[in-house]
């Protein structure tokens, strides 16, 4: 504006000054015109020589971590200031109302470094940029607008959740066994723990793990179940309640993310399909690098707009089904009994519980139906921390108990070691 301004007033003086035949004032005017076009040209030089970099740090980051994105801009003197915004979604953003925004003086000769925070509340793949860019000379005359760098991409993964123990995942109507082929007995133990329970034998506490936490944990020497097990997450929009990072259908993914990095570095074979058959995830080698597929996966998958549940008929009762399900209906459970007849275990999320609706009686209907198919169902509130989710899942009375019951709004601690109990 103030180039512009100057501009302007010359060529007016200028002109003024040849109708008046003025001399001195039309080099006071060509001077007023030139000084401009000068800054022009300097920011114009400024632009070319600039090299600019961005490194997001880690570039993978979990829901709810901190990642810090480094710019370094190096290149020859500035000629004035250099103004850069950065391009960060709202979601991503450290501040939903500005965006990260910087002005360099000078750059050494090493450059200039300069760094901000991204705190992604939501998983999914995002866009951090371009990065724009705003030269100047050094008396404000001018300035060039332009894109600096391309956006950079990163991966927000869905949290995961430590787990412990394994849920029945057979049916108990097909007399498939009742650890849905997880072995107790010798052999070579997973060293699962949990908190000690009135009636376990003092011989099987795990006496590392309850000097670290303080209190008695159990060992169970549990292998994994060779078959596998199939992990199901109905992600239909319709079926979740809620926005963002505290919606239902975002809570279903964390359990579902969490249950398969616990089985896969159990060792055991994960394939994890959506809720019309389709696989989204196949079984693979196993180790950290099926883990990165799953999480990858979870990461950038988004709802869908189908409505029913359930899909081609499963060939055969080798695989445990582990079903993570929002709201049910009997059309849906009828769909997930033909597609799974031999049985499975699901997990219900009551989500009017996310809608702020209270508690949903077709959510405890569904889990009666499911239970005479025989199913094995575990109805989990609004709110509940998925560990206990889990635990209520693998038979923990207590964590059963407190799901039936209010739903807690904080992590919650397993119970102290009981009166009587002998270190």
């Amino acid at each position: 504006m103030r180039g512009r301004c100057l501009l302007a007033g010359g060529a007016a003086m200028t002109v003024s000054a040849v109708v008046l035949d003025e001399r001195d004032l039309v080099r006071i005017g060509l001077f007023v015109v030139l000084l401009p076009a000068l800054a022009w040209v300097f920011a114009r030089r400024a632009r070319r020589t600039l090299t600019v970099s961005r490194t997001l740090s880690p570039a993978r980051v979990p829901a709810g971590d901190t990642v810090t994105a480094t710019l370094r801009i190096a290149g020859g003197a500035l000629l004035g200031a250099l103004r850069i915004a950065d391009t960060v979604p709202d979601a991503v953003g450290s501040s939903e109302r500005y965006p990260p925004r910087f002005t360099v003086h000078r750059l050494g000769r090493r450059g200039a470094r300069v760094s901000y925070p991204l705190r992604p509340a939501v998983r999914g793949p995002y866009r951090i940029g371009p990065l724009r860019g705003r030269g100047t000379d050094p008396l404000g005359l001018a300035e060039f607008s332009r894109d600096l760098l391309a956006p950079d991409r990163l991966l927000v993964l869905p949290r995961v959740t430590p787990l412990i123990g394994r849920p029945v995942v057979g049916s108990t109507a097909v007399g498939r066994s009742a650890d849905g082929g997880s072995r107790q007995g010798p052999g070579t133990p997973d060293v699962l723990i949990r908190p000690y329970q009135q009636g376990d034998e003092m011989r099987r506490v795990h006496w590392r793990s309850s000097a670290r936490r303080d209190e008695l944990m159990v060992r169970l020497d549990d292998t994994p179940d060779p078959t596998g097990i199939t992990v199901l997450l109905d992600r239909r929009d319709s079926a979740h309640r809620g926005h963002g990072a505290a919606s239902s259908l975002e809570y279903a993914v964390e359990v579902a993310a969490s249950v398969s990095v616990h089985l896969l570095r159990r060792g055991e074979a994960v394939d994890l399909v959506l809720e019309d058959g389709s696989v989204l995830v196949p079984a693979g080698s196993g180790g950290e690098d099926d883990v990165a597929r799953h999480l990858d996966a979870l990461a950038e998958l988004r709802p869908s707009a189908t409505t029913g549940l359930g899909g081609p008929a499963a060939d055969g009762p080798a695989q445990g089904v582990l079903a993570v399900l929002g709201a049910t209906s009997a059309d849906d459970v009828s769909g997930l009994l033909t597609a799974h007849p031999y049985g499975g275990h699901a997990i219900l999320l009551d989500v009017e519980g996310w809608a702020g609706s209270g508690t949903g009686g077709g959510t405890r209907e569904a889990a009666t139906r499911l239970r005479s198919a025989g199913w094995q169902a575990t109805v989990v509130p609004a709110g509940f921390p998925v560990e206990q989710a889990w635990a209520a899942a693998c038979g923990d009375t207590t964590a059963l108990a407190a799901a039936d019951g209010a739903a807690p709004t904080g992590r919650a601690r397993p119970s102290r070691t009981p009166a009587g109990a002998g270190r």
